[in-house]
């Protein structure tokens, strides 16, 4: 039986390691998974890594079709909007 939280995890550092800049020497980073739920037979992951680019991953695996999806983000700015009238 699988374990779906390692196989996310593992599908994304190899991912994140294919596409490290060839001409930076190999750094040693963490995956971890930020979220994760379970509807149906999907299975969402969002995921992250402690390198400092910015990434994030969201990994979806469908289960009627057994097979995973990979969306990398980048993160560009983090923005408070508060409410009017809110202190």
């Amino acid at each position: 039986m699988i374990n779906f939280d390692d196989k996310a995890v593992e599908i994304v550092k190899d991912y994140i390691t294919e596409h490290l800049d060839k001409s930076d020497p190999m750094s040693n980073f963490t995956v971890f998974t930020v979220w994760k739920c379970k509807i149906l037979q999907n299975w969402k992951y969002l995921i992250s890594s402690t390198l400092p680019d910015g990434m994030y991953y969201e990994l979806t695996y469908n289960g009627d079709k057994k097979e995973w999806y990979l969306d990398a983000y980048k993160k560009f700015q983090n923005v408070v909007v508060k409410e009017e009238g809110r202190e």
